[in-house]
């Protein structure tokens, strides 16, 4: 029906989704509302409401802004500030600070119609076909465009210096695994490539191979083309074959409102927790500190317990819930003790009359 007439085809698709999401928000209150128009109109409005900020919610849960004005004026930590400068000196900085502003419904919108064609990717917003090629990306959000493409590239020595330098204790760590045991800084920079870079879904306790190469390259100050590997991720979120977690929500605000022939919808400010600054990170230093101590002054009494070595990960992050965990399961048995002498009760003849009285 659409033979030769690939905007046509994305315009209706992109109409029927929006009708199909409408729908089912009015026949969820036609019951309410019959009768009612003005009625039916306001909770249809709040329905969409909720569905926009439940957008919202997931678009934020994968993004880090920072602030390098903020956290460079760090005094007391040196290395959480050779870190941000390491950063920042890595080419990523302008990706890093855009403007921190959330536009749902265009982001809805692209995330519903993006297709990838030959380099590009292709949607529709507000019903206008626009198109983002690798150029118009590298281009708007000032990345490099020279060096590796590929992390398995970075030289061993380099990771090697790499796993004593991040360690905590000067001790050569493992390039993959529990993140725990690095210094501070390391932490949370595992934790910005995870969300802001590569845009990993689910838990950040563990470095994988990759990311502690990157870290590797950022330290170091190796040459990474990352106008190339940012988009590949993008590419990644766009098809739907991949399954990856959805970001990049300010960057692609970004280059979707310097599009001359979009008109961009209200936006609405990230939350402050999702936008690193001094005060943020200060908090951060100060969350992992109190852990650090809490796990080195319990691990002997922990030691001390036979039952505490049958979970010796979760003793060194979170001691207490460990202990915790131990406590419920000797109150477990007692209850299990004592279930055989209610069911015993229960098979009397007298279990009847209970049962009215209920």
């Amino acid at each position: 029906m659409f033979r030769g007439n690939s905007d046509a085809c994305v315009t209706i698709a992109v109409e029927l989704q929006r009708t199909k999401k409408l729908a089912l928000l009015t026949s969820s209150h036609l019951i309410v509302s019959k009768g009612n128009r003005s009625a039916y109109v306001s909770i249809a409005d709040r329905g969409l409401y909720s569905l926009h900020s439940q957008m919202a919610s997931a678009f934020i849960s994968y993004s880090y802004q920072i602030n390098f004005e903020s956290v460079l004026m760090i005094h007391d930590h040196e290395g959480m500030v050779n870190m941000f400068k390491a950063l920042e000196a890595s080419g990523l900085r302008r990706f890093l600070v855009c403007e921190s502003i959330l536009y749902e419904m265009e982001l809805g919108h692209f995330f519903d119609t993006a297709l990838i064609q030959d380099e590009d990717i292709t949607c529709v917003i507000s019903g206008k076909f626009v198109s983002i090629s690798p150029t118009m990306f590298t281009k708007v959000l000032d990345l490099p465009t020279e060096g590796i493409t590929n992390f398995s590239e970075v030289p061993k020595d380099k990771v090697y210096d790499a796993r004593s330098l991040f360690s905590q204790k000067g001790v050569q760590i493992d390039v993959h695994g529990k993140k725990k045991s690095m210094k501070h800084e390391f932490l949370l920079l595992n934790d910005i490539l995870a969300k802001a870079i590569t845009v990993k879904a689910g838990s950040f306790d563990s470095v994988t191979v990759e990311r502690f190469q990157m870290m590797t390259v950022i330290q170091y100050g190796l040459k990474v083309n990352w106008g190339k590997v940012l988009f590949n991720v993008l590419k990644d979120m766009v098809d739907r074959s991949q399954k990856k977690a959805k970001g990049f929500a300010a960057q692609i605000g970004v280059l979707l409102k310097g599009i001359p022939a979009i008109t961009m919808g209200d936006g609405v400010p990230f939350p402050s927790a999702k936008v690193l600054s001094m005060r943020t990170v200060h908090t951060y230093i100060v969350t992992n500190t109190t852990i650090d101590a809490r796990t080195e002054s319990e691990e002997p009494g922990m030691a001390k317990t036979p039952k505490a070595k049958k979970k010796p990960s979760s003793a060194d992050e979170m001691p207490v819930d460990m202990f915790s965990e131990f406590t419920a399961s000797k109150k477990r048995s007692a209850t299990e003790a004592d279930a055989p002498i209610i069911t015993k009760k229960r098979r009397t003849g007298k279990s009847k009359p209970r049962l009215k009285l209920t």
